[in-house]
């Protein structure tokens, strides 16, 4: 299957500038596949190491880190010599040996023409709280995301319903209406399938739903583990709460995090280390509110508000324990969530595409879902899961503010009117 990293890991390997480069994301997002398909494709011969699974490695990397005595050892353990700028080295799991990471540094400053990428599902939690010497300004670094819906569709053989709506986006005209049709339910499709590549490839082959929810469930229980095996003892039971507490959350009226809804009581001192662990390993991202519109948008974050969204659609709706035929066909029995779901998928589009995503809200309570700096302006979003999308909250803005233009998704077809751009939710990641 195509994933859009690919174009990423090709400039890399040109680059002049090259560095060993660590890919991380969550579990299960296609980080090891990714790797090793580029390496099948654009190298002579691939030498794979996983900590993980060969827990020994770590005493190589136990005795010397220097390129000249690692490169004879490993080339042994894989089978195969490996040549400079011929052979692609890949470290799995990473997280898993500290000094493997560390030896990145020497590689950068000592053996640059040994091409390296490390994998590690939940390194930016390893980092962040072991005792890693992290190799700054000596690697690059790349964070991979589940597939979008972009990618979804390729895999579905819509190339040419891709093409249509990329140009659709940039003309402001509308798709044809059978095409418009079939692209929603594509969308729908996507919102129960998630981006998890094994679950679209179990879609593309089967369209069983059922085998899909399963695999999700094993992913689901995969974090589950993690927050147990990679965390302090006393930090589990709130991080698995908080976890369980954010799609709960996400059906309310009002999306934003609250911390008494975890628990009677509950306070950010007590559960903000568990959604810094869920915000390190990739499973959820936090946005924002912003106070004021004014670039830089960071400067005028309010820590204190904020929404969890998490990184997957399929996921979420399996967590919700939600019915394909419910999502596929929009029942009105799941109304309540459906705000918060279109929510998570359009925040989980603009973070693959590069965006750092916030909300407004006005002294009045007026809401925008998503402020995002694109090019040079700063543009306010507004999502509606229907196509009912009058919009009030977004008027008051741009009376306020006067933006370039806004953005508006919901399930409408394309068009442009009262300088709003207007967007059908499944062409998100033309954004």
């Amino acid at each position: 299957m195509y994933r859009k990293v690919i174009r990423f890991l090709e400039d890399w390997k040109n680059s002049p500038h090259r560095k060993p480069l660590i890919l991380q994301g969550a579990r299960q997002v296609g980080k090891t596949y990714s790797i090793l398909e580029f390496g099948r494709t654009h190298y002579d011969n691939v030498a794979y190491f996983n900590f993980e699974t060969n827990p020994k490695l770590n005493e190589t990397f136990d005795e010397n880190i220097s390129p000249d005595y690692l490169i004879p050892i490993l080339s042994h353990i894989a089978g195969q010599t490996i040549v400079r700028e011929k052979t692609l080295i890949v470290f799995d799991e990473v997280q898993l040996c500290e000094r493997a990471l560390t030896s990145l540094k020497y590689f950068c400053e000592d053996a640059p023409d040994y091409h390296i990428i490390v994998a590690g599902s939940l390194l930016g939690v390893a980092v962040n709280r072991a005792r890693f010497s992290f190799p700054v300004g000596k690697v690059d670094m790349k964070t991979l995301y589940p597939m979008d819906i972009e990618e979804f569709m390729l895999a579905m053989g819509e190339e040419t319903l891709v093409q249509q709506i990329r140009q659709c986006f940039d003309a402001n005209t509308p798709l044809p209406s059978a095409l418009h049709e079939a692209a929603m339910m594509l969308y729908r499709q996507y919102l129960v399938v998630g981006g998890m590549p094994e679950c679209v490839l179990q879609f593309v082959e089967t369209k069983d739903y059922i085998l899909i929810r399963h695999t999700q469930d094993t992913i689901l229980a995969s974090y589950l583990n993690d927050m147990s095996k990679y965390n302090t003892l006393n930090e589990i039971k709130k991080t698995r709460l908080t976890y369980d507490n954010i799609t709960v959350q996400l059906s309310k009226k009002n999306t934003r995090f609250q911390y008494k809804l975890i628990k009677k009581g509950g306070r950010a001192s007590e559960y903000e280390n568990a959604i810094e662990w869920l915000t390190l390993s990739g499973i959820v991202s936090q946005i924002y509110k912003v106070e004021q519109i004014k670039k830089p948008l960071e400067n005028y974050r309010d820590i204190d508000s904020f929404k969890i969204y998490v990184s997957d659609l399929g996921l979420l709706c399996a967590k919700k324990d939600l019915a394909a035929t419910d999502i596929l066909y929009m029942v009105d029995e799941i109304n309540d969530f459906k705000g918060g779901m279109t929510e998570n998928y359009v925040n989980t589009h603009l973070t693959i595409n590069g965006y750092k995503t916030y909300y407004w809200e006005s002294n009045r309570g007026a809401e925008i879902d998503f402020i995002i700096q694109r090019d040079t302006h700063i543009i306010p979003i507004e999502v509606k899961a229907a196509d009912n999308t009058r919009a009030k909250s977004l008027k008051l803005y741009m009376d306020t503010y006067k933006p370039a233009y806004a953005i508006k998704l919901s399930t409408k077809n394309f068009g442009f009117k009262d300088n709003k751009k207007i967007v059908p939710l499944y062409a998100v990641f033309c954004i």
